[in-house]
C-alpha cells in the first residue's frame, strides 16, 4: 500500500461524511498515473503553487495601485490569507483541507494587472467580455505549462470558477473558499485603508464593530467561529443570519468609503486607459505577441482578441507599465 493510499484511508475514517474525499475525485480531463505519495488534491495544490501565474500575483494590485510601502497587500498576500482561513475552517469541520487549500491558492490566478480596474477595462474592450474567475479557470486549463494547462481535478476547477459571490461551488471545500475570500478581503482592506489614512476604525458603523469586533484579529476570529459553529455536521457551509447581514453591511461600507474612494482610486482611470490602449495595440499588431500565442491561435483556433486578452491579463502591474512606456512614450535618442 502506498503512502497516498494510506492517506486516502485516513481521510475516509476521519473526515466528515460531507467531505470531498481525495479518492472519490471526478478526476482530470487527461488521465494520469496517481502519485505514490500525494493525494490528487495535494498534487493540484503543488502545481498551482509552482506555476508562473501564481508567482506573478506578487506584483498585481489588490486594492491600492502600486502603493508606496512594504506592508500593503498584493493579490498574492490576499491569496495566502484566503488559503490560511480556508484551511483553518476546513480542518475544524473535518473537511478536506488540501482541496480547500488548492482552490484558495488558485482562485485569483486570472486576475488582471491593477486589480478590478484592469478587469473592468478588459471587460469593456474584449468582445467575449472578461471575468477574472473564468480567466482563472482558463489559466489552469489552457494557458499554464506552455498551453497544456495544469490538468487539475474537476473539484478544484469548480471551486475556482465558483468562488465569486454569485457562485455555487459543488463541494463544501469550495463553499468555504467562497466565504473566506470575502472575509479576507474585507478585513485586510480595512487594515490597508487605515494604513493609508483614508479610514479610521471609528468610521466603521458602530453596529458592525459591536457585532463583529473593533480590530482585524477580533473580526477574523468572530467570523471564522461563526462559520464553523453554523456549518458543523451540516451538508453546506453557512453563517448565522445576523452575522452574514453584518458582514454584508461592512462590505457595503467598504465599497462606499474605500473601493470607490476618490483618493484611493484617483489613478484607476489612468490604469484603465493603459489597459485599453495596450489591448488595441496588440489586436492591431498581433505579430508583436510571443510565439506561444501564435501557436495557440494556429493549434486551437483562438481569435486574436482572445489571446491578446490572455496576454494582457497575465501581465503584472510593473510589466504593464514598462510595456506601455516602451510602446507609447518617446525614448531619448542615444
Amino acid at each position: 500500500m502506498t503512502i497516498r493510499e494510506k492517506t486516502e484511508e485516513q481521510e475516509a475514517r476521519f473526515f466528515s461524511p460531507y467531505a470531498a474525499l481525495s479518492r472519490d475525485t471526478k478526476g482530470r480531463e487527461r488521465q494520469e498515473v496517481p502519485c505514490d505519495i500525494r493525494t490528487a488534491y495535494q498534487r493540484d495544490r503543488d502545481r498551482i503553487l509552482h506555476s508562473k501565474s501564481f508567482r506573478r500575483l506578487k506584483q498585481k494590485t489588490q486594492v491600492f495601485l502600486i502603493p508606496e510601502g512594504d506592508h500593503y497587500r498584493t493579490r498574492l498576500t490576499h491569496t495566502l490569507e484566503v488559503s490560511q482561513l480556508a484551511r483553518t475552517i476546513a480542518k475544524a469541520l473535518r473537511l478536506n483541507e488540501d482541496l480547500a487549500d488548492a482552490i484558495a491558492l488558485g482562485h485569483d490566478l486570472g486576475h488582471t494587472p491593477f486589480g478590478h480596474a484592469g478587469e473592468a477595462a478588459l471587460n469593456e474592450v474584449c468582445p467575449m467580455g472578461f471575468r477574472h474567475f473564468e480567466q482563472s479557470v482558463r489559466v489552469v486549463e489552457v494557458l499554464e505549462n506552455q498551453g497544456r494547462g495544469l490538468n487539475l481535478t474537476w473539484e478544484v476547477r469548480d471551486g475556482i470558477l465558483n468562488h465569486r459571490t454569485a457562485g455555487h461551488p459543488h463541494t463544501l471545500e469550495g463553499q468555504i473558499v467562497r466565504y473566506c475570500d470575502k472575509i479576507a478581503y474585507i478585513n485586510h482592506d480595512i487594515d490597508d485603508a487605515e494604513r493609508a489614512g483614508i479610514l479610521r476604525e471609528e468610521d466603521i458603523p458602530e453596529e458592525c464593530r459591536r457585532a463583529i469586533g473593533d480590530t482585524t484579529r477580533i473580526r477574523l476570529n468572530t467570523l471564522i467561529h461563526d462559520v464553523v459553529v453554523n456549518s458543523e455536521d451540516r451538508d453546506h457551509i453557512a453563517m448565522s443570519e445576523d452575522m452574514e447581514h453584518r458582514m454584508q453591511e461592512l462590505r457595503a461600507f467598504m465599497f462606499q468609503h474605500v473601493y470607490h474612494n476618490k483618493d484611493a482610486k484617483r489613478e484607476e482611470e489612468k490604469a484603465k486607459r493603459m489597459i485599453r490602449e495596450l489591448y488595441a495595440y496588440y489586436v492591431e499588431h498581433p505579430e508583436m505577441l510571443s510565439q506561444g500565442y501564435h501557436r495557440m491561435m494556429e493549434e486551437t483556433g483562438a481569435s486574436v482578441e482572445r489571446v491578446v486578452c490572455d496576454y494582457i491579463a497575465g501581465m503584472t502591474d510593473s510589466y504593464a507599465i514598462k510595456t506601455y512606456k516602451e510602446l507609447f512614450i518617446p525614448q531619448s535618442w542615444h
